[in-house]
């Protein structure tokens, strides 16, 4: 992918997860082989001390209180408080049946689906180096996809998955808000699959993009790339696609307004008649 075509830049970080298991397996190892191997002949002729085993326990378990902030920071462990909140309310849960995992190979992002034919719109970053493409609903996965649409210029992708009678989000004709209004998103953020959290709309932003930007004051993280912004009508008025730093507001979420997809998909499909 060319610097002219990627939609990050320096301040926008894309939200794109490729830390793989396999990685996360090698940090866990590296401590382990922090710690120096003793030898047989080396063994303590005398009994243990049941003391100093408690001691070890002790350190062991403030250690990894304090390793914890550098994994999780206390605001990411709190969405999973929010998610489980939300997801007893019974307008979450359906939503939650149309947003799917879409795994690459070599990473995951999010998706949702906006038809019974399981077309699915994401981010253009998160399927353009793909090595595999597999989606996973909750109930169903993996399923095959291929890519029938991108739009650069605005970080969006459509897949069209195998199979059909799929739930799906619907969409709003544009993205029309109030300053500060409340929204839902659901994504697979930092590993985990269908989180739902809440946030608030400050305004547009100037970005990166062919495009303004919706800017967001919401716990987003790695892995949202392509979760729905929904409004309280339950229609998705934005796809995320970044964060960056804020000057006034802090670390804030970005996303693509719903009317940019309509326009250019919109547009595909009139062609393909004509």
């Amino acid at each position: 992918m060319t610097d002219e075509k990627k939609p990050e830049t320096t301040d926008e970080k894309d939200l794109y997860e490729n830390l793989t298991e396999e990685e996360m397996y090698e940090l866990i190892q590296e401590e382990k082989e922090k710690k120096p191997l003793q030898k047989e002949d080396d063994k303590p002729k005398r009994p243990f001390p049941k003391w100093v085993f408690w001691l070890i326990a002790l350190f062991m378990v403030i250690n990894i209180g304090a390793a914890l902030p550098s994994i999780f920071s206390l605001p990411a462990l709190e969405f999973l408080k929010t998610s489980a909140q939300l997801l007893n309310d019974d307008d979450i849960k359906e939503y939650k049946e149309s947003i799917v995992v879409v795994d690459t190979g070599s990473g995951r992002g999010t998706g949702f689906s906006i038809s019974p034919e399981g077309y699915i719109i994401t981010n253009y970053h998160v399927v353009d180096e793909y090595e595999r493409l597999w989606l996973y609903f909750p109930e169903h996965g993996p399923l095959d996809a291929e890519i029938i649409a991108t739009y650069p210029e605005y970080d969006l992708a459509v897949l069209d998955a195998e199979g059909e009678n799929y739930p799906y989000l619907e969409l709003a004709d544009q993205a029309s808000f109030e300053t500060n209004e409340s929204f839902y998103f659901i994504g697979n953020p930092l590993r985990f699959s269908g989180i739902a959290n809440k946030g608030n709309i400050i305004d547009y932003t100037s970005s990166s993009l062919e495009s303004d930007a919706l800017m967001l004051d919401a716990p987003i993280y790695k892995g949202n790339s392509g979760s729905p912004v929904i409004n309280e009508n339950g229609e998705v008025i934005g796809v995320i696609y970044a964060t960056r730093q804020d000057d006034e507001h802090g670390k804030v979420g970005l996303a693509v307004p719903i009317e940019r997809f309509h326009e250019k998909f919109n547009q595909d499909l009139n062609l393909e008649e004509e």
